[in-house]
Parts: structure tokens; sequence; C-alpha cells
């Protein structure tokens, strides 16, 4: 019978479904393993999309065999900018583009085999899952971790919305790669910047395996810095008590502090404007500023500009000298204090002053004297630490000890202190959008904002025929004066609805916890399920998330921890980013460039199993790599070896005759071995090579015995469940091959009897000799010696000296 896909897989995953294989949760051990659950974009998925699915399908076959009661879900996360601009360009509301968009993924996601429960799908945009997303938003608001804020954020022109920092990309918006603006705008923002300590130092929490570019990524985001803060007393005119305030990290060289920078949105300015003689100029430059976008005005390889701000001048508290005051756009507003001061030992400092003829002096000395003189001259910048020079009685320190006893002196004089500042801003929660989740506060002229009561929840988004963005800073909500004019909670007066939404990662801050209890309607998450569940085991998804989303999750996490929602502090055990798969022409896949493959035109032509273990024979899981149709085709070809395998097994009566038994043994224990250690490790690619070379020789045996076939079926099983399902069938077994066992090896099994020793004469390869695996270093050395091909090389020499590696080698000195 020849092996036709088409045939059994619609079968086999008919019979998981209904017979519910994977949906056993009494079992004592658990493994909850999760994807980072799809946007269910229009354009379905490509070939490039299950391959993280496909890795966290097979680990959860591989654990149910293991006896875990294994928890695999899948959901979709389908509020946010996407889907509206869809909906937008093709004319049709989001909700129904929504449906269409989940109906199209959910059938290809369903004809490649996953494990998934789809009795727990959720759907951030069904109102009895935002519900419990708003009532997280009303419990920050309640502990004073969600605030409004009339700041400056990042606009959007293209998508008319309000972004986070988190949502751009080398300062453009991520989603449409527009330059954005500095805008001030009304806003909710989340006190994300209370969480900061505890998001870096539970990194290294005992029992977290996340790889390690993951957690550099986390912590370079989070970006803390220790240092100083430093009072510049302002002097403009008469005496005053008003000063600039400084963040320094190298607190070392105010010694040599030259002059002061502000950035152009410093409250200075504006404070002292009066004296400021050339305030026409200083207004023209801060108007140049504002079109610039973040990356535009921190470019390193970019030359700075700057203006002074003319009758205003600070005092240096370490040595009371009267330094300058300018403006530049390299400063940010919104980064430590929005003001540095500028030395000769900074790289950009240093060739901002040759710009503008600004006087220096030097205050580090290099340890090394080798490069004194050109550092003396300024002919060159100094910027590592060294050893302090005319720096008062702190002359003679080295950085590091000055850093401590400088902070130490200016704590002393109340002209200073330790400070820990962050990279990481508050996170900017509103949307000027429709497709959201609707922020659950109204705002009463009486009360000010009031939380929606529970009982009120969910504040449902209402249906409306206009969502187009109005580019004005309000939502398209706005416009409904029936949902948004309401009455107020707390004393019954006329109120009024918020009406921004909430950005896309607010449903995905938690959705691993609703996939627990999906179908509470009482609360958030049963405590006995969340203890019972908790942590996700293995979470698998895109790179792309190592800040965002991860940053969002895990905070969100804290907090619900901290009011005693959940039991763990870190959600996710261990973590594993997927490498893209790129089109044969090396690109991204996109409609644009014409080279998307379709999961479902593979499947139809090579079938699941096949598309399955391509994808993860292709190369390491976590490398990028590109598509080529030829190594499914080869796949396949293995898939048919195996099946045509089965007609050489034998029943159990005949005795299998075979002049490699023992040897098909011991490969089938090695090889139990090697697919056991690479599915826990991740090492997809040398599993399957390894059931490929244990396939290769089975088949030049004329029979086989049906315990080594069988073995063979249940370590392809993970990897291409329905040809394994089938064949498993076939041996004429009545339950489904995943709940069996997994399979166990015998260490004496795996141990080669006969090794290849090499045998070196004075480093040189002179012969391989095929020895006894526990050959003993005597007669290992006997055997070297007596080799006919090292003879020409010591006969009539003096033999200094052999070593014995066991298991190796042999090496004759002479």
């Amino acid at each position: 019978m020849k092996y036709n896909p088409s045939k059994i897989e619609k079968k086999w995953q008919k019979y998981w479904e209904k017979n519910k294989i994977f949906k056993d949760y009494s079992r004592k051990d658990k493994f909850y393993v999760l994807d980072m659950f799809p946007y269910p974009s229009g354009s379905g998925l490509h070939v490039g999309h299950p391959k993280g699915y496909i890795a966290t399908d097979i680990t959860a076959r591989y654990q149910q065999m293991r006896g875990k009661s294994v928890l695999h879900p899948m959901g979709w996360d389908a509020f946010g900018l996407p889907t509206e601009n869809y909906a937008i360009k093709n004319k049709i509301h989001p909700s129904i583009a929504t449906a269409e968009n989940v109906r199209t993924f959910k059938g290809q996601l369903e004809k490649i085999g996953f494990t998934y429960d789809w009795d727990r799908e959720i759907n951030t945009t069904d109102p009895e899952y935002y519900k419990w997303t708003q009532w997280i938003f009303l419990q920050l608001f309640e502990k004073g971790l969600a605030y409004e804020s009339y700041e400056p954020i990042n606009w959007c022109p293209s998508c008319k919305t309000g972004l986070a920092n988190e949502d751009l990309d080398n300062g453009k918006c991520e989603r449409c790669g527009s330059e954005v603006e500095q805008r001030p705008m009304r806003q909710w923002v989340l006190k994300m910047t209370d969480y900061a300590d505890r998001l870096l130092e539970d990194l290294d929490t005992e029992g977290l395996d996340w790889e390690k570019s993951i957690v550099d990524q986390q912590k370079n985001w989070i970006g803390r810095s220790y240092g100083t803060s430093v009072k510049f007393k302002i002097k403009s005119g008469e005496a005053s008590e008003e000063y600039i305030e400084v963040f320094t990290t190298r607190v070392d060289t105010i010694f040599s502090a030259a002059f002061l920078i502000v950035a152009p949105e410093h409250a200075v300015i504006l404070d002292f404007k009066s004296q400021i003689s050339n305030l026409e100029e200083i207004e023209a430059y801060i108007e140049q500023a504002k079109k610039k976008t973040v990356l535009q005005r921190t470019d390193l390889a970019k030359e700075k500009t700057g203006v002074e701000l003319k009758g205003v001048k600070v005092i240096n508290p370490a040595n009371e000298e009267e330094i300058s005051v300018w403006v530049s756009d390299f400063v940010l507003g919104d980064y430590g204090t929005g003001a540095v001061f500028a030395d000769v030992h900074d790289e950009r400092d240093f060739e901002f002053a040759k710009k503008y003829n600004i006087p220096l002096k030097v205050s580090i000395r290099p340890e090394d004297d080798a490069s004194w003189e050109d550092v003396k001259s300024m002919k060159i910048c100094f910027s590592g630490d060294g050893v302090l020079i005319d720096s008062g009685e702190f002359t003679g320190l080295t950085s590091q000890e000055a850093r401590e006893n400088i902070t130490d002196w200016l704590e002393k004089t109340g002209s200073g202190k330790r400070t820990v500042k962050y990279k990481m801003r508050d996170w900017v929660f509103s949307r000027q959008r429709y497709w959201g989740e609707p922020i659950p506060i109204v705002h009463c002229e009486k009360c000010g904002a009031v939380g929606v009561p529970e009982e009120q929840l969910p504040v449902a988004l209402p249906e409306v025929e206009s969502y187009e963005p109005t580019g004005t800073g309000e939502s398209p909500l706005a416009g409904i004066s029936e949902w948004v004019n309401t009455t107020c909670p707390k004393c019954g007066g006329p109120a009024k609805r918020e009406t921004n939404t909430m950005p896309q990662w607010a449903g995905s801050s938690w959705y691993y916890l609703r996939y627990i209890d999906a179908k509470n309607d009482h609360m958030l998450i049963d405590p006995a399920l969340e203890k019972k569940w908790m942590p996700v085991d293995l979470y698998v998804g895109g790179a792309e998330h190592a800040t965002r989303h991860l940053l969002y999750a895990r905070f969100w996490h804290k907090f619900l921890y901290d009011i005693g929602v959940v039991s763990t502090k870190e959600p996710f055990k261990k973590l594993v980013h997927v490498g893209l798969i790129n089109a044969a022409d090396g690109r991204k896949m996109s409609k644009r460039w014409n080279n998307v493959i379709n999961p479902d035109d593979v499947i139809a032509e090579f079938g699941a199993d096949s598309l399955r273990l391509y994808e993860m024979f292709m190369g390491p899981f976590t490398q990028n790599i590109s598509w080529n149709t030829e190594g499914v085709s080869g796949v396949r070809r293995f898939l048919e070896k195996v099946w045509r395998l089965f007609e050489r097994v034998e029943s159990e009566e005949r005795q299998v005759t075979s002049k490699n038994g023992k040897e098909i043994e011991s490969l089938i224990h090695k090889t139990i071995k090697k697919v056991t250690e690479d599915i826990e490790a991740f090492r997809f690619n040398t599993a399957v090579s390894s059931l490929m070379i244990l396939v290769n020789v089975m088949e030049k045996e004329e029979s086989l015995s049906k315990e080594s076939y069988t073995k063979l079926i249940v370590l392809l099983s993970p990897f291409a469940p329905h040809i394994a399902e089938e064949l498993w069938k076939k041996l004429g077994n009545t339950t489904s091959i995943f709940l069996e066992q997994w399979l166990t090896w015998d260490e004496r099994m795996i141990v080669d009897e006969t090794i290849t020793m090499v045998v070196q004469v004075n480093g040189k390869v002179r012969d391989q000799l095929v020895v006894s695996a526990d050959i003993t270093e005597e007669d290992a050395r006997e055997a070297a010696l007596a080799s006919e091909k090292v003879q020409r090389f010591v006969d009539g020499k003096e033999v200094r000296k052999v070593i014995f590696v066991k298991g190796k080698l042999v090496s004759i000195a002479i």
C-alpha cells in the first residue's frame, strides 16, 4: 500500500479530537507549553509561522509520552492597528475582518495536526476576555499605577495615534515606518518604572532558563545606571538659589566640567527666558529640534549642534568655577535629568567643545603614560578610567575611588546624591484608535477620573459605522455621544466615558493565565488552577518580542503577584526564540516580493508530516534560514522509506535473520538517547538526522524485528505524528501511539565493543587500529608499537614517551 498522506492525516486529526487524546489533565505531573499566539492578519499564515508551533507540538507530544498532563492551548491576539488598517483598506468592519482572519488561521493550523486544546481557545477581542483586561487596569488604577499625563509623547502621523517607546524601531513607527513626532497629549500611562528593579533582578531567579541574548535585551532596555545627581547653581545677573540638576555616571571628571548642556525641552529655558539675551536664536533652534526624531537627535555619527544660553551661567560645585550653559538636541528631555555636564573626557563633548571653541582642561590622566602627551595637549580625547589630576583633595585617586569619594563629599555639602536612573520609561497606554479595549474610566467634573465598578464590566466596544482615526488626538469613540455620555459611579452626576482605547499589548500581557481557566465568569483565574499550572514551563516565540511583549507581560505578572492573583514571581520558566524562515531568495516572505509560500500548498503536495519534519530538519531552531522546496521533497522520500520498511517487519513468531542485528540494536539505543536529549535541548535538526541514519541502516536489512521497527515509529511520532499513528495501527495496536510511554535506553547497549584508535608518532598520524573499546593502556601500547606502519618510523629509534588517551589514541614520541 502506497504512502498517501492526504488519506491518513485528516483521519488521525479527527481521531485525536474525538477521543480527546491530548486533553487528559488528570496526571500528577504537569507541563505547560505555550506559543506566542498569532495576530490573525488578512494574509493568513506562510510557512515561516508554523516553525515555532511545530517545535512546541513536538515537545507537547513528547512530554505526554513521558507521563505528564500537558497544557498546549492556542488563541488570537486580535485587537490593534493591523486589523483596523486592514479593515479600513478593504472597507470591512474590524470585527468582521477579525472573524474571517481567525477562521483562515485556524483552518491552516488544523491541517498541520497540532495538539491544541481548542476548548480553551481565547480571543482578545471577545468582551468576556477583555472584561478581565479591563479589570486588571482598574486594579492598577486603584493602586496608583495608572495615571493621566499631558506630556509630549511619540505621535505617528500615519497611524494617527500615540505610541510607547517600545513601539518604535530606530526612532520610527514599528508598524508603518513613519517618522514619529513629539506631541503633547492627554494619555493614560502605566507606572512601569516602579517595577524596574524587580524586572531586572528577577531575571536572575533560580530556575529561570532564558537564552542569554533575551536576558541581555531585557537588561539593556531597562537600562539601569548607577551614578550621581549634581546641583549646578544658576548665576543669572544676581545671586540665585535655583539650580540645574545633572545626572552623571562619571562624577570623577567633574573638576574638568567646562560647560552644561540642556535638552531643548528643559524647563530652565522657559524659567529664565527674560535673562537669555539670544532668546530668538534659542527658540528657532528648539523649533528645528521638534522636527527631528529621537534617532536623528542621538545619532552618534551625526555632527552635533547647539546654541549657548547667553545670560545664564552656572557654578561648578566642585571648584566654584563659573561655566556656560548650552542647549543641544542630542540631550533628551526624558532621559536622566535632561541635562549633562560636558568635559574633555567624553568624545561627544570633546567634539562639541572643539567645534564651538569652548576652553577645556584635563582632570584624568591615563595610567599608561604612552598617550599622556597627546591627552595633555588635547590632541586626543581620553574617555577611560585613570588617575585624577588638578582635582583638589581628590588628586591622585583612581577614577573608581574618586567616584565614591566625590559623591560622599557632594552629599555632605548638599550639592549632590547617589542616584539610580533607568532608560525604560513608563508605559504610554492610550491609543487614539477604535479597535482596542475601551479603558474603563469615566470623567466627572466633580469627582475627576473614576473607575467603572467591576459589576459593570465589560465596558463593551460600541458598534460604529465610521471607525477611521480622526488625527485630532481623539479616538473615533469620542463622536458617539450616546456611548460617551454616562453617569458618575461615585456621585451619580453627569460624566463622560474615556474614549482612548488600550494598546494591542494589553490583551497579550496576561493571556497565558486565561488559558488555564478560560471559561471562568466570576474571576480572572481560579487560585487552585493557577497554582497547578504556573509557571509556563516552555514559552516559544519571535525574538522581536524580547523587549515589548515580555517586558509588559512580566510587569503585569508582578503586579498580579503583589495583589495575590498569581503565585509565581515570573510567568515563563524556559524561553526559546524561533529563527525566521525566509523565502528562497533570502528575503523576508512578503506579498510585496511575491515570494510567500503558503503551508496549505506544501501540505497538499507533500503532506503535513513532511512540512513538520522539514521545518525542524532545515537548520538549528534559533537560526534564520531560507526555504528550499527541494528539502521538503527529501524529507518526503525519507518518510516513504519509513513506510516501505513496514513490509520487512517479520511477525513475532518468525526469527529475524540479520548479519547486523546486534549493531542495529545498539544503534536504536543510541538513537533513543540522541532523540530524547535533542528534544529536551531544542536540537530538532540533529534529532531528525539521527532518525535518518537509523532508517538508512535498517533499509539495508532484508527483514526487521517488530520490536526494532516499533521503536523507530515511537521515536518518529512527535515529529511526524500522522504517519506514526497509521503505522502504529498497522503493527496491530488498538490505542493511540501517544498514550504509550516514551522509550528509555540501556547504557550498556550504547557502548561500542570496538573503536578506531589513532596512532601518532611525533604528533603525526601513522596508523589507525580497530581495537577493543575497553583496551588497557599496556595492550594499546603493544598494539601501536607492533603496527607495521608505525615500525617504519620507530625502528632503530629511542622511544622516549608513550601517551595513551583511552578510547582515542596512542601518541609515541621518539
